[in-house]
């Protein structure tokens, strides 16, 4: 399917003006009301698909997989037994993993309309989720053939990362930025090719085959420094002594280590390593090429500085930001999300892990990671 992001907003079709509200409310993130108003432009439209398929993704990208079928079901009754509404209930059933079932509906609806590119794009899909790479790829450049279009290339830029052929997978991306008619399309596309070419920074190796360290590093471009697996996990004090190794390999030279949240005695080792000054949030100089620590881990409380911080060392490109853990899970977001370099992963507590500064240097150093372009010296 298509994100509201892939339709002009204030179009010149009547029929499709009266959506603009619905496509405005669901790029601002307010769920239920586009999903009303989506509904609403329905109950007096009916026989528009457009809608039919905007409002079913929206449904499905947050996850409302359910009703996101009743709702494909809905256009099977008002459109009858056609591709359309096929189409939508084969890319609900993807989402519930009744994949056969799936498939089937979309090679019923192929049948119905060959000429229909959203038949071909969910087809791929669920070529792919049934790990079909070949067929997958064949049903896409079907689609793209049919109407080009930059989430076809984005989906077939993904199936070929996962397949560990990079180079092929990072043309295929580069097509979807420029192929991309809105910023958040072209973003999104820019994004993979950085991911990409980091998870090529370990080929041949393909991403599932990568470490959990080296994972997070090719999703976010975040270094992790307990990448390899050892028999107890590393203290505080060890941690802060491979940043201080990293720290020194790399050349960085910072003008204050500002620790935020509850104290922890890698702070001081920290601070006397670098030999400069500890101070609270409170004192953060973002023109000092300031070191931003932080246990992390636990939820945030409301109102923290923390986001304002690194945001503050992102936008001027200057210092870097620490965490001495994170959960090690890439998709959902983090309240503790911007960190450069990460102590270790966690899932729930830490691991069995030892530091690897040698492996986080050459990691700190690719042109891909988040530090690049920073200026990390006073």
């Amino acid at each position: 399917m298509r994100t509201t992001a892939s339709y002009e907003l204030f179009p010149d079709a009547p029929s499709e003006r009266a959506m603009a509200r619905a496509r405005y409310l669901a790029r601002e993130g307010r769920i239920a009301e586009a999903e009303k108003a989506y509904r609403d432009v329905l109950a007096g439209n009916p026989d528009l698909k457009v809608c039919w398929a905007e409002c079913f993704e929206l449904l499905r990208s947050n996850g409302r997989t359910e009703d996101a079928l009743r709702l494909a079901e809905a256009a099977r009754a008002q459109f009858g037994n056609s591709a359309f509404p096929l189409a939508l209930m084969g890319a609900a059933l993807v989402d519930l993993e009744r994949y056969r079932e799936a498939l089937s509906t979309l090679e019923q609806a192929v049948e119905l309309d060959p000429d229909l590119a959203l038949v071909w794009h969910e087809l791929g899909y669920a070529a792919f989720r049934l790990g079909d790479r070949n067929r997958a790829l064949l049903a896409l450049d079907r689609a793209f053939a049919l109407e080009p279009h930059t989430e076809t290339l984005r989906l077939r830029g993904r199936i070929l990362r996962d397949a560990g052929r990079y180079q092929a997978a990072e043309v295929t991306y580069e097509g979807a930025a420029q192929a991309a008619d809105h910023h958040e399309q072209r973003e999104a596309a820019e994004r993979e090719i950085l991911v990409t070419r980091r998870y090529a920074f370990y080929a041949p190796r393909r991403p599932d085959e990568v470490t959990p360290a080296e994972r997070w590093f090719a999703e976010t471009g975040s270094v992790v420094l307990a990448s390899d697996e050892g028999p107890e996990p590393p203290t505080d004090v060890a941690l802060a002594t491979a940043l201080l190794e990293l720290a020194r390999d790399s050349g960085w030279r910072f003008g204050q280590v500002v620790a935020v949240g509850p104290p922890s005695d890698a702070w001081q080792t920290v601070a006397d390593g670098l030999g400069v000054p500890l101070v609270g949030r409170t004192g953060f100089d973002p023109e000092a090429c300031p070191l931003l620590v932080a246990r992390g881990g636990g939820p945030l409380p409301e109102d923290h500085p923390w986001s304002t911080l690194v945001s503050a060392v992102v936008r001027l490109g200057t210092g870097l930001v620490f965490l001495l853990e994170h959960p090690g899970d890439t998709q959902p977001r983090s309240s503790w999300e911007g960190a450069d370099v990460i102590g270790v992963l966690t899932d729930g507590e830490r691991r069995g892990s030892r530091t690897n500064v040698g492996h986080a240097l050459a990691e700190a150093q690719h042109p891909a990671a988040r530090l690049a372009g920073r200026r990390l010296s006073r």
